[in-house]
């Protein structure tokens, strides 16, 4: 029987959603994984845990993934809410369905996960969110016009909730990365946003996604009377 709580990780298949399943799975937690193609998160091969093809964007869908994995493992006491999308451009040069998809998930999948998650933890005074926004939450760059709007959104949103739950010692934390050696210039359309970020991947070396992960679980560990509600992490030679 594990003794330890149950972890949900959005956006589980890849990148940094993949190494923290695989950080927190190491630990000895029982898991619940969602994205939105259920094979990458089988062929991660974890012990203990409950893997749901679920898009953030389907509340019900979300809902009803968390009610599966909690009548095996129990309530959910952390969400690493990690799921999001970055194609990158100007505002005035991207496709309107981008920013749709980059509002939906970056934003509305977010508050999706933490409506499902926050009564219960209200309820038992005890919690942890955990939710993954971007160095890009706290400042602009070039050809990241919506993408930036949709991290400070995370920022706002997060502030917001952790003023709110703070009296049920429920936890809101924000982690931020700069650089990661993700697949996300594959996502890009827009050429000269693919150089630029790529320009600033090779000048700086990226951090990886498993250096996120350990930050994470490194929060998430941290007793439960403290919280350390903002961390950014990003190399070392990344100066902006």
């Amino acid at each position: 029987m594990n003794d330890k709580p149950l972890v949900m990780i959005t956006g589980a298949g890849s990148g940094i959603g993949r190494a923290t399943a695989q950080a927190f799975a190491q630990a000895g937690y029982p898991l619940l994984l969602t994205g939105r193609r259920i094979g990458p998160l089988r062929d991660l091969g974890l012990a203990n845990t409950v893997c749901v093809a679920a898009d953030v964007r389907d509340r019900d869908g979300i809902i009803a993934a968390i009610a599966e994995a909690e009548a095996q493992y129990g309530p959910v006491d952390c969400l690493v809410n990690n799921a999001g999308i970055a194609p990158l451009a100007k505002l005035e040069d991207q496709d309107p369905s981008e920013w749709r998809d980059l509002i939906d998930i970056n934003c509305t999948g977010v508050l999706n996960c933490m409506h499902a998650v926050m009564p219960a933890m209200k309820a038992r005074r005890h919690g942890t969110i955990i939710n993954i926004s971007s160095i890009a939450g706290r400042k602009s760059y070039p050809s990241h016009d919506v993408y930036c709007g949709t991290k400070f959104f995370v920022h706002a949103v997060s502030e917001g909730a952790r003023r709110n739950m703070a009296s049920y010692d429920v936890r809101v934390i924000v982690v931020s990365p700069g650089l990661t050696d993700t697949d996300i210039p594959n996502s890009m359309r827009n050429q000269a946003a693919k150089e630029f970020w790529t320009k600033g991947r090779d000048q700086v070396g990226p951090i990886t996604p498993e250096d996120v992960a350990r930050t994470i679980l490194f929060a998430y560990q941290m007793p439960q009377n403290v919280i350390l509600q903002e961390l950014t992490i990003t190399p070392t030679r990344q100066e902006y």
